[in-house]
């Protein structure tokens, strides 16, 4: 019998061993969760504090009176920005410099009873390689003009 009870005084001195393994572990965790919940609350803190001091901002720009609304000019296009469909009195410095570019090339052949342009007599003429990369490139942009009224497509 007293082997039996040895081994489980054994056991039983196992268990507590890892019973206060677990319990340092628990109060490790428990110091670590502490300090994640404090830097959590720090960052909604600092992210309201943001959202409030843009809003302060956004309204502090936008309390423009209606003489100075229709002084503001468009943003300047980049390249990459949409073509907006055209209008009367829209000038063409809305769209983007490859663009206005292709309609610069196409301005400078105004006189009527000419041939139209094949994309890669414009590309030629924007001083670009005729690759077929290059041509295909110029042949989007201007059926993108003639999709959103800035140009007239003839049939070739």
């Amino acid at each position: 019998m007293a082997s039996v009870l040895g081994m489980l005084e054994e056991r039983e001195t196992a268990a507590r061993v890892r019973v206060e393994g677990l319990r340092e572990e628990v109060a490790r965790l428990a110091g670590a969760l502490e300090a994640a919940e404090i830097e959590l609350d720090r960052r909604v803190i600092a992210r309201e504090e943001l959202v409030e001091a843009l809003a302060a901002s956004a309204a502090k720009t936008t309390a423009v009176t209606g003489a100075e609304a229709e002084t503001v000019s468009s943003p300047a296009p980049v390249p990459g920005s949409i073509v907006p469909p055209w209008r009367e009195g829209l000038p063409v410095t809305v769209l983007a410099p490859d663009y206005q570019r292709i309609l610069g090339v196409l301005d400078e052949r105004q006189p009527a009873g000419q041939e139209p342009l094949k994309a890669r007599e414009i590309t030629a003429r924007l001083g670009l390689e005729t690759t077929s990369a290059k041509v295909e490139g110029v042949r989007s942009k201007a059926r993108r003009l003639a999709e959103r009224g800035w140009l007239i497509l003839e049939a070739s």
